[in-house]
């Protein structure tokens, strides 16, 4: 997070800087915007993101447009870096599903960890329908569930192609989590085995009785060497500096190195499988 507050301070410092050399007071800037004053104050101090339509009105009242090419590409470099899932998710789930595999696309090492659901590129079909109504009962967005199901799966195809390899890390508690009905979660559960004998897939589980180097205090995404993406309830965090990619790589490191692999990890799914169905036979019994 500290980047992309560096670089929305770093963006309000250049607003704070056209208006000084244009001789205008924040009162004066505001009143001629039709802007509360506590709008420029926000702006300025990194409190408030503004949108293309301030950049520009911004640069036209201090008389500095030839400002506002650049202005725009630091705000849309800061949106990529924070891009919040109400911007995101505003005309549906669908849209945003293709640009991921836009950007699928130009990655060819994908490393992941999830310390709480199953990753997108793993997921049953009925496993991410449940994922995307919590997004869109929490996050109140459009409601194309369906369209957004078949694009994720489409996505998956990738999953098999020679050129691409995937390293993916769960946690256990990843696999115990009531995030869906016992039986989605059976069937999610019997996909990752399948999945995990695909020659550019590596799965590994860490399962509750391992001893932790570093916490799993959140899931996140390496791709290549070029970004760590970052999921939280309000936004997408999209990290490019290069300190932040060796940050998360080491991390990554540390993970995978106290995960079970191969027949060692389908031993935990197939415990938990086998709890699952337990659980559920005893409630259909009672």
């Amino acid at each position: 997070m500290t980047s992309v507050h560096e670089a929305r301070d770093a963006l309000g410092k250049r607003l704070r800087e056209l208006r000084t050399a244009a001789n205008l007071s924040g009162r004066q800037l505001a009143e001629s915007l039709s802007w509360p004053p506590s709008k420029v104050s926000k702006l300025e101090n990194g409190k408030q993101t503004p949108t293309d339509d301030d950049i520009r009105a911004w640069t036209t009242a201090t008389g500095s447009e030839g400002e506002a090419a650049a202005l725009l590409a630091s705000l849309h470099t800061l949106e990529i870096q924070h891009a919040e899932w109400q911007r995101q998710l505003k005309t549906g789930l669908k849209p945003h599903q293709q640009e991921i595999a836009d950007l699928d696309a130009r990655t060819r090492f994908f490393r992941a960890f999830e310390s709480t659901f199953i990753p997108g590129l793993l997921q049953t079909a009925e496993y991410a329908r449940a994922r995307f109504a919590q997004s869109v009962t929490v996050l109140k967005v459009r409601n194309d569930i369906d369209e957004a199901v078949a694009a994720r799966i489409k996505r998956q195809e990738i999953l098999y192609r020679a050129d691409k390899r995937f390293h993916f890390v769960l946690t256990e508690a990843t696999l115990r989590y009531r995030l869906c009905p016992p039986a989605v979660m059976l069937g999610q559960l019997d996909r990752l085995i399948s999945l995990s004998a695909l020659p550019n897939v590596k799965l590994g589980i860490i399962g509750f009785e391992t001893a932790y180097v570093v916490a799993p205090a959140h899931g996140f995404w390496l791709l290549d060497d070029d970004r760590a993406m970052v999921e939280t309830f309000s936004a997408e965090l999209n990290l490019a500096q290069p300190q932040e990619i060796e940050l998360y790589g080491g991390i990554f490191e540390s993970l995978a190195a106290v995960a079970s692999y191969g027949r060692s990890a389908r031993a935990i799914i197939m415990r938990v499988i086998d709890d699952l169905a337990a659980d559920e036979d005893g409630e259909q019994g009672s």
